[in-house]
């Protein structure tokens, strides 16, 4: 009755109450191990996610195991539970988080950090690993952030590396046996470390220079010296979600969602993603056809979205929209084709979409000047550009959305010059379309996000531009735009800031993280709730300073935090290449020829077929 009168007070109070078409329930009593499967961040953007959306199918999967969602609460429904003493629960069964005995959290972006605290302090459960003595409770963590997990080591037991549809279920099993044994949580550990892909934080020490730097990442207990994540072979066999839960409200992607590969051949030096998913492995168009129909089927959805890095660098695309299209268009199903390449969208493709689809499209030419989308390794071209929206602009569309970075290693103030100029030869060459759409004016949206280093990239080495750079180039920008038809997004510097600070920490930022959280930091990535005074504040009082991370340019011999961390992506390789950006030379995609990044070693998935 508490939380029901609560529910009443709070907006979206369908974020609490489970029940969803889809949701797993299963008797407690019948089950050996209870996972609680955490998004730190709103039930309407973890619903979204699909990397949750299949580990709690795999983990369900398994008949003596129960995995339940929980979700970050908004701001009101966290004031009335702790007002009154209501801890945060899963939405399945309605249980505490501190009834679990594993909770596991996505780590998908860095700016989520302070959330992971908070939840785990709002279910009951204390918030650093070494206050939590016995084997329940064990904190566990994935996703892309775990690539630098040091930020977090305070307070997670152990990371997965890598992908876990074959990883969660031996970890769990290791729990079930650990667990009937009672064994104690060290002991647990201990044995955990000996899986491939799982890391466990207490078992290595780290070491500092006199300048900061890492000194010696030192295991103990028989740990391994690195450790390399884990991979699926063969995406056709391995485990896919035949249905979603359906929230009763909208999420961020409130849509079926079909993975259709993973990796990019592309090789973008800015681009985290591109490299840490190495190496690319497709799924068929037959398997892919099979599961989206069957999706959408089971869920009622009338949106299919196809996932991958670049949709269009898919080999079998034109194969698998041959099988999709009839049943889609049947069904009137809306299919999505996110993340297009400029340089291989076709007459062909925009048909096949525009007979689905008809909003605005969007590219990303990601640098204005063709010499500095040759230091990132973007291979396209101001051509490329134009000729992409003259076939989107000829096929009926008239509004085109195009993101940039700025603040990117070798940028100049030309390049961001470059950004203004190029939108408005887009605006022109509409106009000098004779069968342009009739009645329609243009628009050219720019998205211009801060440059961030990232770790297993090229760009892992470089500092990031400070406060003053980018509020010179931000003023540039705008500036050098003249068209009431363009407009300008920009991204907040403080965001940028502790985002790369994050993204780069080693062991002693996670007293930052403390800090901040403490001091009220939580939801960093939405504008509305970062402050970045507060965290100014928790770096001052912990002696950090961000400049260090942020700022500071890496020798390709120094030691990263990261560095007992194998993803099969060589250090010398990134050191070349960054070192080719500096001269604005670019490599060839990983289908022209092979440029020796080490993910060979996993053999499987493009490596075999180019190496």
């Amino acid at each position: 009755m508490e939380l029901s009168d609560i529910l009443l007070k709070v907006q979206k109070p369908a974020r609490y109450i489970g029940g969803e078409q889809g949701a797993v329930i299963k008797d407690k009593s019948k089950v050996d191990v209870r996972f609680a499967f955490c998004f730190a961040d709103s039930y309407e953007v973890g619903m979204s996610h699909l990397g949750m959306k299949i580990l709690y199918s795999v983990a369900n999967s398994l008949d003596w195991a129960w995995c339940e969602r929980v979700f970050a609460p908004w701001e009101d429904m966290e004031t009335e539970m702790r007002k009154n003493n209501i801890p945060l629960y899963a939405l399945e069964s309605g249980d505490k988080l501190s009834d679990f005995d594993i909770i596991g959290f996505t780590v998908p972006y860095e700016m989520c950090y302070t959330n992971i605290l908070n939840c785990l302090d709002l279910g009951g459960v204390p918030v650093h690993a070494k206050e939590r003595n016995g084997l329940k409770n064990l904190v566990i963590a994935g996703g892309p952030c775990t690539c630098n997990p040091e930020p977090l080591v305070d307070f997670v037991d152990l990371f997965l590396l890598g992908e876990g549809e074959e990883l969660l279920p031996e970890l769990l099993e290791l729990y079930r046996e650990h667990k009937k044994l009672g064994s104690d949580k060290q002991t647990f550990l201990k044995s955990a470390a000996k899986l491939e892909g799982v890391y466990v934080p207490s078992l290595y020490t780290v070491s500092y220079n006199g300048d900061g730097t890492v000194a010696e990442i030192t295991p103990a207990d028989g740990a391994p010296k690195t450790i390399r994540k884990r991979i699926i072979a063969d995406l056709d066999k391995c485990h896919y979600p035949d249905n979603f839960v359906v929230p009763y409200l909208d999420i961020v992607h409130d849509r079926a969602v079909e993975e259709i590969y993973r990796g990019c051949i592309r090789g973008c030096r800015f681009c985290q993603a591109g490299y840490i998913y190495r190496p690319v492995r497709e799924k068929s168009a037959e398997v892919a056809n099979q599961q989206a129909k069957c999706l959408c089927e089971n869920t009622g959805y009338d949106d299919l979205s196809l996932l991958s890095l670049s949709t269009s660098d898919y080999s079998q695309i034109d194969e698998l929209l041959a099988k999709m299209l009839p049943w889609t268009e049947k069904q009137k199903i809306g299919l999505q084709l996110p993340s297009l390449r400029i340089d291989n969208f076709t007459d062909e493709l925009l048909e096949k979409v525009a007979s689905v689809r008809k909003s605005g499209l969007t590219f990303a030419p990601e640098a204005g000047t063709q010499r500095l989308r040759d230091a990132i390794n973007k291979n396209v071209t101001e051509q490329n550009v134009l000729d992409t929206c003259k076939v989107a602009f000829e096929g009926g569309y008239s509004a085109v959305k195009l993101y940039f970075m700025m603040g990117l290693p070798t940028e100049t103030m030309e390049d961001i010059a470059g950004i203004a100029d190029l939108a408005q030869k887009v605006i022109d060459l509409y106009y000098s379309l004779e069968n342009r759409p009739k009645g329609k004016g243009v628009t050219v949206s720019i998205s211009c996000a801060t440059f961030i280093p990232k770790p297993f990239t090229p760009f892992q080495f470089e500092p990031q531009n400070d406060f003053n750079q980018i509020e010179e180039k931000q003023k540039h920008l705008r500036d050098c735009i003249k068209s009431r038809k363009i407009s300008v997004s920009l991204h907040n510097a403080g965001t940028s800031l502790i985002e790369a600070v994050l993204a780069r920490g080693d062991r002693r930022v996670g007293e930052v993280i403390y800090t901040a959280w403490k001091k009220g930091c939580k939801f960093d990535g939405w504008d509305e709730y970062f402050d970045f005074e507060k965290w100014k504040e928790a770096f001052n009082e912990c002696g950090v300073t961000p400049d260090f991370y942020a700022y500071r340019k890496r020798e390709y011999d120094e030691i990263m935090p990261w560095e007992h961390i194998d993803l099969g992506i060589s250090k010398k390789f990134l050191a070349r290449q960054d070192q080719l950006a500096h001269k604005s030379i670019s490599t060839p995609n990983c289908r022209q020829k092979c440029a020796g990044c080490g993910a060979t070693v996993f053999g499987e998935g493009i490596c075999c077929e180019t190496c």
